[in-house]
């Protein structure tokens, strides 16, 4: 699974860079997120600009990651291509989550591959 590291001067930007966030992946990638989290500042935002399909497990795992949150931190999703807005959308989360349409993202940072 690959995932980019962004810092930002007020948290961090995670970004997705796989095309599926389906049941094959969906476990790995709420852990590895929850991991990246823990040490971030304020802000969160989660960059899906790569996600193309997105089924009901990537769905769980951004919920969990979102009810995961510590105190005082927020997390926002970015970069929803038309399909994975859609499901946001149809289980209407997008009225629950804090969805922006793009982001500008610095420099990338590899997280590098998963152990």
């Amino acid at each position: 699974m690959q995932l980019t590291l962004l810092p930002q001067p007020d948290g961090l930007t995670i970004r997705v860079d796989e095309k599926r966030l389906d049941a094959a992946i969906a476990t790995a990638f709420k852990d590895r997120v929850r991991g990246m989290i823990a040490g971030g500042g304020a802000q969160v935002t989660l960059d899906l600009r790569g996600v193309e399909f997105m089924d009901s497990s990537g769905l769980g795992a951004v919920i969990a990651i979102y009810k995961a949150m510590p105190a005082g931190r927020k997390l926002t999703l970015t970069g929803l291509t038309p399909n994975v807005e859609r499901v946001f959308h149809l289980t209407r989360m997008d009225t629950v989550l804090t969805i922006r349409k793009s982001a500008e993202i610095p420099a990338a940072r590899p997280e590098g591959p998963e152990r």
